[in-house]
């Protein structure tokens, strides 16, 4: 191996495949929970103002 070669990366143990595969489960969650939150502020939000807006 020359020194300008980059080293090889070794294949993923069972242990580190689970890991990313769980992170990549929780992350996937994340993103859920964000896109309900946005879509709940929005509904309040279009609530409040219909509120507002039908006030005499």
């Amino acid at each position: 191996m020359t020194p300008d070669e980059p080293p090889t990366p070794q294949p993923p143990t069972a242990a580190e495949q689970a890991r990313l595969a769980l992170e990549k489960k929780r992350e996937r969650y994340v993103w859920y929970y964000l896109a309900y939150f946005l879509f709940g502020i929005h509904i309040v939000a279009f609530v409040m103002i219909y509120a507002v807006l039908s006030t005499k």
